[in-house]
């Protein structure tokens, strides 16, 4: 059973996997977004670590845009086209040549408010819906239709699948209001669908980055072959296995990004790993609850897929 075979058992509820999955995703140097440098930068980690799926990292942040300035202003949006990523998608047919058949090749895929929040800021992103939702979704509906453009595109390339982060329905936003529903779902959705019907691993990552969550319940209905997302819920904490039953679906996760991982040492990476899987809910992938500091010790990040594996060795 290759990498592939391995994660894509996970999904038809086979039993008795002959090792826990994983994977960790960090952002490489400036010097290693695009071209052969990005390609071979992933291949390295992918190699050194162990992991058992290619993700490839989103570089392509959408530009600020200063005329946006009103909501009324969304209407000057540019749709960018296929030259805007197509770096993004070379390493994607360069990953896919390179290890394919190996492994699975995921995209990183933002979502069509992450993308908006990059092109305003956050905080005037947010205003601007409360002040006036329908101007801002003549935006987010040119900025879903730019990400559709990416999205084929890596479909064309050979990708096995995305990564999906979903984010704006933190407590402080939107989380079950109205404003949510109507200005940040559909346009989710609508990219999502899409990948779920096209792709056969997709995961969906529902991102906590700023201000994190009190409820996992908006986002029940969304597909994705996986659930990935942090286990605190404001002042609660809940278990792989509890998240697994919630979205019906295998967790990945288990692993807090800030944590031992990123400032321990491998001892104290093992001591923690070792109670993750001990923990674990029957069709897991060990990871963590985003993406790790770009300066962690690749080696902590070795020692806990080597853990999952059940390495000869790797119980330090």
């Amino acid at each position: 059973m290759n990498k592939r075979d391995l994660v894509l058992s996970l999904l038809e509820a086979v039993k008795g996997l002959p090792t826990i999955p994983a994977g960790f995703f960090i952002h490489f140097d400036p010097r290693y977004h695009r071209g052969q440098a990005a390609i071979d930068k992933h291949l390295e980690y992918f190699h050194y670590t162990g992991m058992d799926f290619v993700k490839i990292q989103y570089e392509t942040n959408f530009p600020f845009r200063e005329e946006i300035r009103k909501p009324e202003d969304w209407v000057r949006m540019p749709k960018y086209g296929i030259d805007f990523y197509q770096d993004q998608v070379d390493v994607a047919w360069g990953l896919v040549q390179a290890a394919g058949k190996e492994a699975l090749v995921i995209m990183t895929l933002y979502s069509p408010f992450m993308c908006a929040r990059d092109t305003i800021g956050g905080d005037v992103l947010v205003k601007q819906i409360l002040e006036n939702p329908e101007a801002v979704k003549m935006g987010m509906e040119i900025i879903t239709e730019s990400l559709r453009i990416f999205v084929r595109a890596c479909i064309e390339a050979g990708v096995d699948g995305f990564y999906h982060s979903t984010q704006g329905g933190e407590t402080s936003r939107f989380e079950g209001s109205v404003l949510f529903d109507e200005c940040i779902k559909p346009f989710d959705l609508s990219l999502m669908n899409e990948i779920n019907e096209k792709c056969r691993f997709n995961i969906l990552h529902v991102c906590d980055y700023f201000d994190g969550y009190t409820a996992l319940t908006p986002f029940l209905e969304y597909p994705g072959d996986v659930i990935n997302c942090s286990l605190h819920l404001g002042d609660k904490k809940l278990t792989g296995q509890q998240v697994s039953d919630l979205f019906g679906r295998p967790f990945m996760g288990g692993i807090e990004r800030l944590g031992t991982i990123a400032t321990g040492t491998t001892r104290e990476v093992s001591d923690m790993v070792r109670t993750v899987l001990d923990q674990a809910p029957e069709r897991f992938i060990l990871g963590a609850d985003c993406t790790l500091p770009a300066d962690v010790y690749w080696e902590n990040i070795r020692t806990a897929i080597a853990l999952a594996h059940n390495e000869p060795g790797a119980q330090i």
